[in-house]
């Protein structure tokens, strides 16, 4: 059984955390939002009453923590807890170390497990699986039939081409490819240190299934019934995936700690695991791609990564990851043999046929409210074959809106002719047409007609 199939631990030794551990925490959570009714406490820190109850006892003993009645029905319902003075310099304290007060963590090692049980190893990829995601989709047969196989293989891919080829657009896409409904803490203990890890940016309830989750994310009626989920672990998540660019550093991809705020901030690729982790613009980050690509060379080859905590203690953590590398230069150009031979798929994204071209202008103009003029369009693709500018896939996006731009400003609805393409083609290439382009050829019969 899965970790987080498992019922919620009844008992401090059954959440495998720390007796003082969980004292502290309380402390904690009492220090930041004052005083608080048991089911209130049991319902922030996702525990139940029966392992919160022996917690209190010992707090209480210790005089650090002191009840209150805040209503007259003389039964427990009306008890609240609260820090005494020492209570209070005892949760400074502890703050200080690390100032996470929110539910409870699991451990390191029922993380692994569940990471192991939801892997991406058991997920298949098929030809009617790459269609039904990529419906609607202009993109090479060759490279969707790529991508597809890719997927199957688990292993990192490199997706390489002239900038603007749609890359990105399609590296992120392989996120619809991704099956199967994964559970994740809402925070790790490692060496009596806590790191938040569940992050409601990154991780989002499926569609299908937000009732759920949202029934297993919070709420405290169920927290004394013994056949309860543990709700230190969210469910029903999509797998995820995160995207990072230029702005990536190798510093990102360890465990942060901030001296101001006393938290751990967990590395983007293991917020990712069991889903996809993309890299894109790879060679324009601010360190050198060899050192960039040498931080993946033992995850990708062994399923494993290092972190290192703030006190020095180093420990392992499973890389369940499919990790999508995207660059305008060519996989030889940016790292050595060593690491290339670690990269599954090396898949070249080629600027668009002519026939791709048409669907994807065709497309920008439908989403834009342009009627699409064959005639035109087909003198723009002589202007393209004139001056050699490839046809990549991001140009009928950006041409149109320029389009769009233009009858904005003149008061008029968008349309497709000539002269607002011929002033979108200047604009986008920062250029006048080719000497030999159908747009400047006509610009000089026109000249002549008006001197005669």
């Amino acid at each position: 059984m899965a970790p987080a199939d498992a019922r919620a631990p009844r008992t401090v030794e059954e959440t495998g955390l720390p007796f003082l551990f969980l004292a502290e925490l309380i402390a904690k959570v009492l220090h930041r939002r004052g005083q608080l009714r048991l089911p209130e406490l049991g319902a922030h820190l996702k525990l139940n009453v029966g392992v919160i109850d022996p917690l209190i006892a010992f707090l209480r003993a210790e005089k650090l923590v002191e009840v209150a009645r805040l209503g007259n029905s003389g039964t427990d319902a009306d008890l609240s807890y609260l820090l005494t003075e020492a209570g209070q310099g005892r949760a400074a304290a502890v703050l200080a170390r690390n100032a996470y007060a929110g539910p409870a963590p699991v451990t390191l090692a029922a993380y692994a497990a569940q990471v192991r049980a939801q892997s991406l190893a058991g997920m298949q990829v098929t030809r009617a699986h790459m269609n039904a995601a990529f419906e609607g989709v202009v993109v090479n047969p060759q490279v969707r039939d790529q991508l597809g196989a890719a997927m199957n293989s688990g292993r990192a891919l490199f997706l390489h081409g002239l900038a603007g080829s749609g890359k990105t657009f399609l590296a992120e896409r392989l996120h619809a490819l991704l099956s199967g409904a994964i559970a994740l803490p809402h925070a790790l203990m490692v060496d009596g240190e806590t790191i938040p890890l569940f992050d409601p940016v990154q991780h989002r309830a499926r569609d299908t299934d937000a009732a759920a989750a949202a029934d297993t994310g919070s709420g405290s009626s169920s927290l004394d019934r013994g056949s309860a989920p543990d709700l230190r672990w969210v469910r029903n998540l999509r797998r995820p995936a995160a995207l990072a660019g230029g702005e990536l550093t190798l510093e990102m991809l360890d465990l942060g700690f901030d001296p101001h705020t006393r938290l751990y901030v967990a590395p983007p690729h293991l917020k990712s695991n069991n889903g996809i982790f993309i890299i894109d613009d790879l060679g324009r980050q601010r360190c050198t791609p060899d050192a960039l690509m040498n931080r993946w060379i033992v995850p990708m080859d062994r399923g494993v990564d290092y972190l290192t905590l703030h006190t020095g203690h180093s420990f392992q953590v499973p890389f369940d990851v499919i990790v999508v590398f995207s660059s305008n230069f060519v996989p030889q150009r940016l790292s050595d043999g060593a690491f290339l031979r670690r990269l599954g798929y090396k898949i070249e994204v080629p600027p668009a046929s002519e026939e791709e071209y048409t669907r994807l202008f065709a497309q920008a103009c439908a989403q834009a409210g342009i009627r699409f003029d064959a005639a035109v369009f087909a003198w723009l693709l002589d202007c393209h074959r004139t001056s050699g500018v490839p046809l990549l896939a991001c140009h009928p996006r950006d041409l149109v809106r320029q389009l769009r731009d233009l009858a904005r400003y003149e008061e008029r609805a968008p349309e497709l002719d000539r002269r607002a393409l011929e002033w979108a083609w200047n604009n986008y290439f920062a250029a006048g047409a080719p000497s030999g382009c159908p747009l400047q050829l006509e610009r000089r019969e026109r000249g002549t007609m008006e001197k005669d």
